[in-house]
């Protein structure tokens, strides 16, 4: 079930305020704070470029960590903001929210493919075209599912694999209410073409009786 959760490394900022925040980015850090649970709200720091890397990375906040600061005990944490310079677009602080094992969180989860070796469709020559890598899933916090697996070994031409048919672990469920594609196995392009032309030509001998009728006339 649960995988690694990525580390997310800060330390105690001292004192508060905008001076204290505007010291905080001279130094090379993003100033943030932590907030919720049973505890205290915490002002940390977060070096800039880390951060920054991750921001960049994608899905930071969809991305449940484990906050690591000095002197503190880790604590689960999702970010509920980031604010940004209005001219240049880089982080000037952030929001962190502590989480227990209980809470109910939105996070995208990979989705894994086997038997791709195996895949009708794809032995004739098909293309499995994937739609969505990931999938937004509502989560318990002490309970995150590593990957979602979809199977392809019968898969043939044309069959698609939607959320409706997604095996999601007990408890968990997609944060889109609609039965969306999550990918499909494309039939190899010369036998779209063939198909193309059968339909085609089927429509030409349609018509021509249509044609020598009213010639006949």
């Amino acid at each position: 079930m649960a995988g690694s959760i990525p580390d997310l490394h800060a330390s105690v900022r001292t004192g508060t305020g905008k001076g204290a925040a505007r010291q905080a980015r001279r130094d090379g850090n993003v100033p943030g704070i932590v907030f919720g649970g049973d505890a205290d709200p915490l002002p940390i720091n977060i070096p800039f470029n880390k951060l920054l890397t991750m921001l960049r990375a994608g899905q930071f906040k969809s991305t449940l960590f484990n906050l690591k600061v000095d002197g503190h005990e880790d604590v689960r944490v999702i970010c509920r903001d980031v604010q940004r310079d209005v001219v240049k677009d880089l982080p000037t602080h952030l929001d962190l929210m502590r989480l227990r094992r209980t809470s109910k969180i939105n996070l995208f989860i990979p989705v894994e493919f086997l038997n791709e070796d195996t895949c009708p469709g794809l032995k004739k020559g098909g293309t499995l075209t994937i739609v969505r890598p990931e999938v937004e899933l509502v989560v318990t916090a002490g309970d995150i599912p590593e990957k979602i697996e979809v199977d392809l070994g019968e898969m043939e031409f044309g069959e698609s694999i939607t959320a409706s048919t997604l095996n999601l672990p007990a408890g968990t469920k997609a944060t889109i209410d609609r039965d969306f594609v999550v990918a499909t196995i494309a039939a190899p392009s010369g036998i779209k073409a063939s198909d193309e032309d059968a339909a085609e030509g089927g429509e030409e001998a349609a018509d021509a009786p249509a044609e020598e009728a009213a010639s006949e006339e």
